[in-house]
């Protein structure tokens, strides 16, 4: 048989389990919409830096289409080209995947990108910033890993605090317990339940307490009639007893009327075993 403790436990651990599980995937989420959202301010940090430097640069247009090749070239994630839009056009964000050209492995990554317009010496230019996204699928793994060792540490502390608490939480209940065990109603004596600061144990000693007095108070009515009872009866049927036992001395009976006499008198015997 199981314990109650053990039984809510269960439940307990079932319960984190499936909590902890679900927070798996909101944690992974979470985590990516931060990184997205950090990524978008540092690719704004980069167009804005971007546009400034090149404004504040005294170059020809020879020289700036130039520098413009040579920035296209050199800088990874970006590119800067010269177009007819209007400046008013609003800044797009996207995310695209492909394969990381400036790494060795073939896997394929994922690149948060920035398009906006930019305006160099009175001309429109649009920028785009890509920045390399961190694999979020070895950050779930990290985080699933880390959820299920809290899991394991939640659980142990369970099973500890489990124990303890039988131990001291139910030791009222073991007291009273072990009170009913001792307790005979042939005796009559009071039951003194200890007190507890736990109002359902209380709530049960009180009630335990009201049922034994009622009980004590009822057998000893019933004792009482029964003695009564058998006090009365015993002249009555010692003088039954005696008739009879005259009837079957001096009469002369039948075979019929002394087998009646016979059965009265085994009924009189199961009578008397009960009086005396």
């Amino acid at each position: 048989m199981n314990k109650l403790l053990n039984k809510s436990l269960k439940s307990f651990t079932i319960y984190a389990l499936i909590v902890l599980a679900t927070s798996v995937p909101a944690y992974y989420y979470l985590v990516d919409s931060i990184w997205l959202r950090e990524l978008d301010e540092h690719n704004e940090i980069v167009a804005d830096r971007t546009e400034n430097e090149l404004n504040q640069l005294e170059l020809t247009e020879t020289e700036l289409n130039q520098s413009i090749v040579l920035w296209n070239k050199i800088q990874p994630g970006t590119n800067l080209e010269k177009i007819t839009l209007e400046k008013s056009r609003k800044d797009s964000t996207y995310t695209v995947l492909r394969k990381n050209r400036y790494v060795a492995h073939d896997d394929i990554d994922r690149f948060r990108g920035l398009s906006r317009v930019i305006k160099i010496y009175g001309e429109n230019y649009l920028l785009t910033v890509e920045t390399n996204v961190e694999e979020t699928e070895e950050t779930a793994i990290a985080i699933a890993i880390l959820t299920f060792l809290f899991f394991l540490i939640l659980v142990v502390g369970f099973l500890i605090l489990n124990r303890r608490l039988s131990v001291k939480l139910w030791q009222p209940f073991r007291n009273t317990l072990t009170e009913l065990k001792t307790f005979n109603l042939n005796s009559q004596s009071n039951i003194s339940f200890e007190k507890s600061n736990i109002l359902e144990f209380e709530e049960l000693n009180a009630a335990l307490n009201k049922l034994i007095k009622h009980t004590v108070s009822v057998y000893k009515s019933q004792k009482e009639f029964t003695e009564n009872a058998s006090h009365e009866l015993q002249t009555p049927l010692a003088i039954i007893k005696n008739k009879l036992d005259i009837l079957l001395q001096k009469e002369a009976l039948t075979d019929r009327q002394y087998q009646i006499i016979e059965d009265i008198n085994k009924a009189l015997t199961r009578v008397s075993r009960i009086i005396y």
